[in-house]
């Protein structure tokens, strides 16, 4: 009775079991449909919570870049930790920073960094998965080469064995002919066929070799520098609202910079417009891609400082006259020419050298200041920017020998300098930049300049003549300097610098030599006679333009005459035919070196008989015991 009662208890069971599985009911729902209230939401302030991101918007600066990325939020309120993960390599830790919206506090930002066990982008990874499918192959390739060279030994012992056994068969008379043929044909089918597969085996082997070779190459380009570890951005909020939301986290990665490039390209008749192409070559290595974002081209430098640095007093004290005067140095000073930490003004210089010297270091230590400014290193960059200041102003209080031609200088150092201001271009449309090792150049803008031609000659350094343009930057971005590439419609005719030109600007261009010009430079005369003390070199040239061309052009024809460091040595110019030009800027800055310019129409088919003429004459008076003892280029 008692064994019935137990069956009829475990069959209950297992109907109430079976019923419930029956009808997709496990005992976990029959519970939470028993409890009528409700589970009370998660304290979203316990845990923290992995927040998707993408990057938005990028201004590249010429040392470094800042980096947008849009965060999103998950729904909730009070407070809570977002992890951003998989951050650039690159990243400047101190620069990291976030912007809430509205109904979003930010309460701190940090960062952090993880070992990782492999690179986590898409390419990284396919490239190692291909090399892991090559290593497998390289194994199989390498067990069927073995193999093979077995069964290569064994067919050998095997043509030894069938050897001696023809020669036993023989001298007992016994030898069987088609055994012995058949024996013969299946050793050599066997050779051939194993001395092919060892071909194709060692094709495949080197095949895979050489994929192996290209994937490592790609492999160390695209990690070259980057570090098996993980960088999180840590970032604290306070929510008011229930909703999902958004925030900006904003930071500065290294290794990402540009300059700017230009195209120019003449058009096939003088009055067709200069198209200029103006490029950004940009360097992208900061360990994340650039996907759809709003681009920046900046020539500013990234200032995440809000206050001055502080102005610290000047003490200057003296030293025995032909000494040095160095500044107090910073500790941390960089890109100065000596190892001592701080460059040494000389009182009585004789060149421009100390100056460009100065001018170079102070641009190069305002950069590091800022540098440890965005770095939060007030110390070094007050430190820093207080040793430029001193620099500049002993330039100015030492350098007191020949006070004329320490101006000139100055003025010449400045001009050579003359980076331009700090301009910003948005780009249009969104852009795509991977990081990666090459150059990649993106285009800011395309510019139509009426020209206005000329072609320049001079015939003292080359016998080519040069077709330029005069050109106004009507356009709404300041052309930086860098290097132009020149096009005569779709020919390829040389490169040039271009200079700083700003908006309205004009700015001249070549477009290399013109064949359908020459000219020629000819000593006509020269004589040497005595005026009492002195004694008087007089000399005449004469220059020969010709021109292949059918239509008439303008021409710059440039030359110089020799200009004494001294009263000692007089050069008066003479008779010249045609005058020289009467160009204001002309005679305001090359005239005074004794630079040569004339103005000239030059006519259709002038050459031969009829090429057009150019002649002058010059005296140099000097003393009769002295004489002409050296030339330079000033």
């Amino acid at each position: 009775m008692l064994k019935t009662f137990k069956i009829a208890i475990l069959v209950a069971l297992i109907f109430c079991v079976g019923g419930w599985s029956a009808l997709g009911i496990n005992a976990q729902e029959v519970k939470k449909q028993k409890s009528p209230m409700k589970e009370a939401p998660k304290d979203v302030g316990k845990e923290p919570v992995e927040a998707k991101s993408k990057v938005v918007a990028v201004t590249i600066y010429s040392d470094s870049a800042l980096v947008t990325r849009e965060v999103d939020i998950p729904a909730g309120m009070g407070a809570m930790e977002l992890v951003i993960s998989s951050m650039p390599s690159k990243v400047q830790p101190s620069s990291v920073y976030s912007e809430g919206t509205e109904g979003i506090r930010v309460l701190a930002t940090r960062y952090r960094n993880k070992p990782i066990k492999e690179d986590k982008r898409e390419e990284v990874r396919e490239i190692e998965e291909e090399l892991k499918k090559n290593e497998m192959e390289t194994q199989k390739v390498q067990a069927m080469i073995t193999a093979n060279t077995a069964n290569t030994t064994f067919l050998t012992k095997l043509e030894g064995f069938a050897s001696a056994s023809t020669v036993d068969a023989t001298e007992k008379g016994k030898l069987d002919s088609d055994t012995a043929i058949a024996l013969a044909n299946y050793l050599k089918m066997e050779r051939i066929a194993r001395a092919q597969e060892g071909v194709e085996f060692g094709q495949k082997s080197q095949q895979i070799m050489k994929s192996t070779q290209f994937l490592t190459r790609k492999l160390q380009e695209l990690t070259s520098g980057t570090v098996r570890t993980e960088t999180d951005a840590i970032i604290v909020v306070e929510k008011v609202n229930a909703g999902a939301g958004k925030l900006r986290l904003n930071y500065l990665v290294d290794a990402a910079y540009w300059h700017p490039q230009y195209k120019i390209r003449a058009g096939k008749t003088a009055k067709d417009s200069v198209k200029l192409e103006y490029l950004a070559s940009v360097h992208q290595q900061s360990g994340e891609d650039w996907t759809g974002v709003e681009l920046t081209l900046s020539t500013a430098q990234p200032m995440l400082n809000a206050t001055p640095p502080d102005l610290k007093g000047l003490a200057v004290s003296l030293i025995p006259k032909g000494g040095v005067v160095p500044p107090d140095k910073p500790g941390t000073a960089l890109g100065l020419s000596n190892s001592s930490g701080y460059i040494a003004i000389p009182q009585s210089p004789n060149s421009g050298t100390a100056l460009a010297e100065i001018q170079e270091a102070s641009k190069n230590l305002r950069r590091q200041a800022q540098v440890d400014a965005n770095k939060k290193d007030e110390k070094s960059s007050n430190e820093i920017f207080n040793y430029v200041g001193n620099l500049e102003q002993a330039k100015d209080l030492v350098f007191l020998g020949d006070e004329r031609q320490t101006l000139t200088d100055l003025n010449k150092t400045a001009d050579s300098d003359r980076e331009g201001p700090n301009v910003a271009y948005k780009l249009e449309t969104k852009i795509s930049i991977p990081s990666r090792n090459d150059e990649q150049v993106l285009e800011v803008a395309r510019i139509d300049l009426p020209p206005e031609y000329f072609y320049k000659a001079v015939p003292v350094l080359t016998p080519h003549v040069y077709k330029q343009a005069n050109l106004t930057n009507k356009s709404k971005f300041v052309l930086l300097p860098g290097e132009a590439t020149m096009y005569s419609e779709t020919d390829f005719v040389g490169r040039m610098q271009l200079p700083l030109v700003a908006i309205g600007e004009s700015f001249i261009v070549g477009f290399g030599t013109d064949p359908q010009l020459q000219v020629q430079r000819q000593l006509v005369e020269k004589s040497r006679t005595m005026q009492g003390g002195n004694q008087v070199l007089k000399f005449e040239y004469r220059i020969l333009l010709s021109s292949f061309k059918q239509e008439a052009v303008k021409v710059q024809l440039w030359d110089r005459l020799p200009k004494g460091e001294n009263e000692a040595l007089n050069v008066t110019l003479g008779k010249v035919v045609p005058e020289i030009s009467t160009d204001p800027v002309y005679l305001r800055q090359d005239r005074p070196n004794n630079l040569l310019r004339w103005d000239i129409n030059l006519l259709p088919e002038t050459n031969g008989t009829k090429a057009n003429t150019t002649t002058y004459e010059f005296k140099v008076e000097l003393d009769k015991q002295m004489s002409i003892g050296s030339f330079k280029s000033k």
